[in-house]
């Protein structure tokens, strides 16, 4: 009888989606809280060459949220090409690329942060309009992280504050002051 008690529900499952999209919002409201103490002179600065710079990481977020919550979960949709440069914050900033010192080599940083918004807000639409069902498909190409759509929105946010966390370091490398 004790067993019964522990596998019999009460109450329905509850949905994973408000969790996937607050852990997004989160990670979003830690990058943008990161990014307004950085100086727009300083995104392109690297501390030693090879390193990525602050460009290289917000273009690399935008790229790779696009991939994981939107491409990978719902497709490739007419229209993405409004949110994202993809084929261009691909070579620039997709994984394995290399960061180039010459702020010249990429958009402005007000375009990299416009795209970065754009994706985010394309996102929490189509993250919060989600069937509970879709996150058990298949997520596509293998990944090692994940292996379902709701892997790879829950990875996002786990791949986002990994960034940040980047950025707060290229922020004391490159002599900001240690934020409280």
């Amino acid at each position: 009888m004790l067993l019964k008690s522990f596998t019999t529900r009460t109450k329905p499952p509850m949905s994973l989606i408000p969790i996937i999209l607050e852990d997004l919002k989160q990670a979003r409201a830690y990058a943008n809280d990161m990014l307004s103490h950085v100086d727009e002179t300083l995104w392109f600065k690297q501390p030693a060459e090879g390193i990525n710079h602050v460009a290289w990481q917000v273009g690399h977020m935008a790229i790779a949220q696009y991939g994981l919550c939107l491409k990978r979960v719902r497709g490739v949709q007419s229209g993405d090409d409004q949110l994202i440069p993809v084929e261009e914050f691909g070579k620039l900033f997709g994984k394995g690329s290399l960061p180039s010192p010459s702020e010249h080599d990429y958009p402005l940083p007000v375009e990299i942060r416009g795209t970065f918004d754009r994706v985010f807000a394309a996102v929490e639409r189509e993250v919060a309009a989600l069937d509970e069902n879709i996150l058990t498909e298949s997520a596509g190409p293998a990944h090692p992280m994940f292996t379902t759509k709701g892997g790879s929105l829950r990875f996002s946010a786990k791949h986002e504050m990994l960034h940040v966390g980047q950025i707060g370091l290229l922020r004391r490398l490159l002599g900001c002051e240690i934020l409280r």
